[in-house]
């Protein structure tokens, strides 16, 4: 978002969050019923794509897959349709939450490569068409709250210059903030990949987001008073949700550490080690979910600050290759579709299929 939109650094910042934890008490209820439940993902992607094509703000992101989400819920859709579906989603999400000019047009979405890729031709009639259905369907109200519209304002208080590394003052604030920033967006990514989020409310989503970067960075105290008091959250309330998120930053980090193992090349670690804290340690995340308040040891050798193992890669940088039509039978919306990937992941909580590299958060 452009600056003068930057809500969570002005003098009504505190309203405007009250006013979105109001908004979220009402948002609709998601009963996970669809049919096309098992192709959620794919389309998640594909909105994730074409949104980061155009730079959109996360919130726009999140916004259409949640509208996605809501309408799935709400109707049969056949595949042929959901491609509609979900770029009619962005495209409402992005009029909702861009500047006028930031919202991507029509001849420049059919240029795309993803949807050259897919023979995939959208039409001016078909999407008002669906545009308006969706309109209809939310009863022309699009004010829902996501995680991505709490992040921000909670990220503002995320880390202060009294929090520990590892038991030792932090050498970088700054450093430590950009290192936030970017876990916290990336945890942001994988809340919006499985539906099973949905269970949770937004702003607690964003406060795990939150909660969980401290974790890995080995930022102590883990879940501080002035975070409870900002989110309204304390540390066991944000357990079930951070879990999940912790699960998947796991079984990322180990299928990254496992894919580098077969690059050609001097390995960079053993096989089987898990590095995810910045001391090098390796530890399973397990053991400090239910700690309310984890407190790190100052360690024997120099302090550390936040070094090198923790440089984010590009996450985000979706690529149009890795999306393919889930469904070889079926036709998308005016042509044919391509082959179907061999299958999803068999786990639950993965980073989407589309990223450069299964656990592409850091480079190790």
């Amino acid at each position: 978002m452009e600056l003068e939109d930057q809500w969570w650094k002005g003098q009504l910042a505190a309203d405007i969050y009250q006013a979105l934890r109001y908004k979220e008490l009402k948002l609709p209820s998601f009963k996970g019923q669809s049919p096309q439940l098992n192709l959620r993902r794919y389309f998640a992607d594909l909105i994730a794509i074409v949104s980061n094509r155009f730079r959109l703000c996360p919130a726009a992101r999140h916004l259409a897959v949640y509208l996605l989400d809501l309408f799935m819920d709400r109707y049969d859709v056949t595949v042929q349709q959901l491609h509609m579906v979900s770029l009619s989603c962005l495209l409402l999400a992005s009029k909702f939450e861009e500047r006028e000019d930031r919202v991507p047009k029509l001849e420049t979405l059919n240029s795309l490569g993803c949807m050259i890729s897919m023979n995939l031709v959208l039409t001016k009639q078909g999407l008002l068409h669906m545009e308006l259905l969706l309109l209809e369907t939310f009863q022309w109200n699009l004010y829902l709250p996501t995680a991505a519209h709490f992040i921000e304002y909670y990220l503002s208080m995320a880390v202060q210059e009294g929090d520990l590394h590892d038991g030792w003052p932090m050498t970088s604030f700054e450093k430590t903030k950009l290192y936030m920033a970017k876990y916290a967006d990336y945890f942001l990514e994988v809340s919006l990949q499985d539906h099973q989020f949905l269970c949770f409310s937004p702003s607690l989503v964003s406060a795990a987001c939150v909660a969980t970067s401290r974790l890995i960075l080995h930022l102590s105290p883990t879940w501080p008073p002035r975070l409870v008091c900002l989110t309204g959250y304390t540390w066991d309330n944000l357990v079930p949700c951070a879990e999940k998120l912790l699960i998947a930053h796991d079984s990322d980090v180990k299928e990254a550490n496992k894919q580098k193992l077969q690059q050609p090349g001097p390995p960079t670690q053993q096989q089987g080690q898990t590095v995810y804290h910045g001391s090098g340690q390796t530890a399973s995340m397990a053991q400090y979910l239910h700690r309310s308040s984890v407190q790190y040891p100052p360690q024997q050798a120099q302090p550390p600050g936040l070094a090198p193992p923790h440089r984010p890669a590009s996450y985000l940088s979706h690529s149009a290759a890795g999306l393919q039509a889930p469904n070889p039978s079926t036709q998308p919306i005016t042509a044919a579709s391509q082959d179907p990937k061999s299958g999803f992941p068999n786990r639950d909580y993965q980073v989407s299929m589309h990223y450069t590299c299964a656990a592409p958060c850091f480079d190790r």
